[in-house]
């Protein structure tokens, strides 16, 4: 995940007990993708901080933009030529072994898996917000949230959401914010499936319970372009870079600076690698500071994935983790973040390490 952002979120403006959970206190100081060291906040101090700068302006809002998602990972929104077809079924996201803080996650993917799924009657913005009071959270706090959902709510009378994977867009002591990447299908008034998804900047408080959700960031993104580049296409066929919707999104909308697609094609001749953001539903500055992101401007991209290894699973050899790292510098990437700190970069901080990107690989590019 590179660069976290500014505590307004995502394209779109906008707890259980308030989505509380039992976290343990554990203090965690992290910042998202950034440069430097991270700025002090009003949260808590950050721990030690990533290189990760962005040069152009940021939009005024929170996290990256990135329209409603699309279908699978490299296609745009799909209906399905059957009517009355079954949505497919899905499966509770869990956080595995090796999470920093395990609870904020399970926060945020907790109301999205509520959001984002309903049965024929319960669609709409009032229904959304009875399905995150059932969890916990206040009634205000609950219809908030849900006047926030976006394009997460869609417009079918029924849906079922699965959740990619939540990374982190940075972390402090006392506040988060957590990437929810998700596929989404719903069934409209014709009985016909239309595939989609999203990703949402989830925003999160720690209490003296444990973690709270306080605000949501749905992606919003551009349209596709008339025109994709060859980068564009090849980058949107390669089987071996596995897209999430909103980031497939992003690709064809011709946001992404040629630096990244070219990286990403040429990682993808070496690695079959999962992409989790690239510029929308990201936050648009280091989480924590007032620093722009790459992520909005199209200039990173983030990959939880390898070889079908997951990055913050402690069982994926570190052996493969520092080879990708290098393999990114090498294709280009000025400012490279994960779990693990290398050394012999061609710059003094072209790599980087953080709580944030323990569960990531950042990929970030100057032009």
């Amino acid at each position: 995940m590179a660069t976290p952002p500014a505590q307004p979120a995502t394209a779109a403006p906008v707890g259980r007990r308030s989505l509380l959970w039992g976290a343990s206190s554990v203090l965690i100081w992290a910042t998202g993708c950034s440069n430097g060291t991270t700025a002090p906040s009003s949260t808590g101090t950050s721990r030690t901080t990533g290189s990760q700068t962005a040069s152009t302006t940021a939009a005024p809002s929170t996290s990256a933009t990135s329209t409603t998602a699309t279908a699978a990972p490299t296609s745009s929104t799909a209906t399905s030529a059957r009517p009355s077809a079954t949505l497919p079924a899905a499966t509770p996201w869990q956080p595995g072994a090796g999470e920093i803080e395990p609870a904020a996650k399970r926060s945020a993917v907790t109301l999205i898996e509520a959001l984002g799924s309903w049965r024929a009657g319960q669609e709409g913005e009032r229904r959304a917000a009875a399905r995150a009071a059932a969890l916990g959270i206040p009634t205000a706090l609950a219809g908030q949230l849900a006047s926030q959902a976006g394009s997460l709510l869609g417009s079918g009378d029924e849906a079922s959401l699965q959740v990619i994977d939540a990374q982190y867009g940075g972390l402090l002591t006392d506040t988060a914010s957590v990437l929810v990447v998700c596929r989404q299908w719903s069934r409209n008034g014709t009985g016909a499936v239309v595939n989609g998804g999203t990703t949402v900047d989830v925003r999160l408080s720690r209490t003296g319970s444990g973690w709270s959700v306080t605000a949501l960031h749905p992606a919003v993104s551009e349209p596709a372009a008339t025109s994709p580049t060859a980068s564009t296409r090849a980058v949107l066929a390669r089987s071996t870079i596995e897209l999430p919707p909103a980031s497939a999104a992003d690709i064809r909308s011709g946001t992404v600076h040629e630096s990244v697609l070219q990286a990403m094609l040429r990682l993808a001749d070496t690695y079959r690698m999962s992409v989790s953001v690239v510029r929308s539903g990201h936050p648009l500055d280091v989480f924590g500071t007032s620093r722009p992101s790459d992520h909005p401007v199209g200039r990173a991209f983030d990959v939880w994935r390898i070889d079908g290894h997951p990055v913050v699973d402690p069982a994926t050899p570190r052996a493969l983790i520092t080879a990708f790292m290098r393999a990114a510098a090498a294709a280009g990437s000025y400012n490279v973040g994960g779990p693990v700190l290398l050394t012999g970069g061609a710059t003094s901080n072209q790599f980087f390490s953080d709580d944030t990107h323990h569960d990531h690989v950042h990929i970030g590019f100057s032009s």
